[in-house]
């Protein structure tokens, strides 16, 4: 009996976007990193090409993570008080293929340090290695319009991935971008319409859509994580539909999103039978990323060492034929 051939047909192919500049680009990164192109959904070779694999971004905070456990700050170490030391560290040790900085020091609700304490954060990360840079505010939009100008200034020529543009700063994001030729993260609350008419505003103010990834507010495992995985997974599939707003690639923040949930902050003394969060935590971590790579997540930011070295090695097998 002939079985029948049940390949999908795709009639369109995800953007491809660069991150870093060499020298000979201007910029000073040692090495540069391109996501996106498939013409068929995660991993399967046998339907369309997959011709960038999905990369691992080392996330880094320029002020110590206040509410992180002592299990994830200690599997850094020292270095977690110097945001170029913990970039060395991820990039020379831990083997990322980009670093996920985290600005979190000028948030007004914390240290509310000024624009160009996080401009010189950045500054010092660039000059500490040479991958490709990620850069992120707060979350506070105000504070955020303030200081992620003056940091794109600083890394300007790098060619950074800078989050997140959203529906009602996008403006100020797209400004940056084209000024300091940046690449933007376009966000959206767990809402594939509102990601769609993000991507349009970006589109309007003349933001090409090829210098675009999409992010949806990332769950973690647990947590609306199936709900999030579906938002991934139908983005992708009107993406390689033809819908040419929704053909760009996706970040998953994984790192920085897992580790506020109960079961990647509390021991076994609070949770009986779950297990010493020592292991609990980066296995919560890396089964969260696991998942965002099988829904199309082509970058994918992590903060513990073993949830890193896991993720590469899943990375590594899923890519081969």
């Amino acid at each position: 009996m002939q079985i029948a051939d049940v390949k999908e047909k795709w009639t369109n192919q995800i953007n491809t976007v660069t991150i870093g500049a060499t020298k000979e680009q201007g910029g000073t990164r040692g090495s540069t990193i391109t996501v996106g192109g498939q013409t068929t959904l995660p991993f399967l070779t046998f339907e369309g090409e997959l011709p960038n694999r999905p990369v691992v971004a080392g996330v880094v905070t320029d002020v110590p993570p206040e509410d992180w456990p002592e299990v994830l700050k200690q599997s850094i170490g020292d270095e977690i008080n110097s945001p170029a030391e913990w970039a060395q560290k991820c990039v020379e040790k831990f083997k990322v293929d980009a670093i996920s900085l985290k600005l979190l020091g000028p948030d007004p609700s914390g240290k509310n340090l000024s624009a160009s304490e996080a401009a010189d954060a950045v500054k010092a990360v660039l000059e500490a290695v040479d991958v490709p840079l990620i850069m992120w505010g707060c979350g506070d939009e105000e504070k955020d319009n303030e200081v992620l100008p003056e940091c794109s200034q600083a890394a300007k020529g790098e060619n950074c991935l800078i989050g997140s543009a959203t529906e009602s700063n996008y403006r100020t994001l797209g400004a940056i971008g084209k000024a300091d030729k940046h690449k933007l993260i376009a966000e959206a609350p767990v809402d594939i319409n509102i990601a769609k008419q993000v991507n349009i505003l970006l589109d309007d103010i003349g933001f090409g859509l090829e210098d675009v990834v999409m992010c949806q507010s990332t769950a973690a495992l647990g947590y609306g994580f199936d709900y999030v995985y579906t938002i991934f997974e139908r983005v992708r599939t009107a993406g390689l539909r033809g819908d040419k707003l929704m053909a760009l690639p996706q970040i998953a923040n994984v790192g920085w999103e897992v580790w506020k949930v109960k079961e990647a902050q509390a021991d076994e003394d609070i949770l009986p039978r779950w297990g010493k969060l020592e292991k609990r935590g980066p296995l919560w971590e890396a089964t969260t990323a696991a998942g965002y790579l099988q829904a199309g997540a082509d970058i994918l930011t992590l903060a513990h060492p073993e949830a890193i070295a896991i993720t590469r090695e899943t990375i590594n097998e899923l890519m081969t034929e």
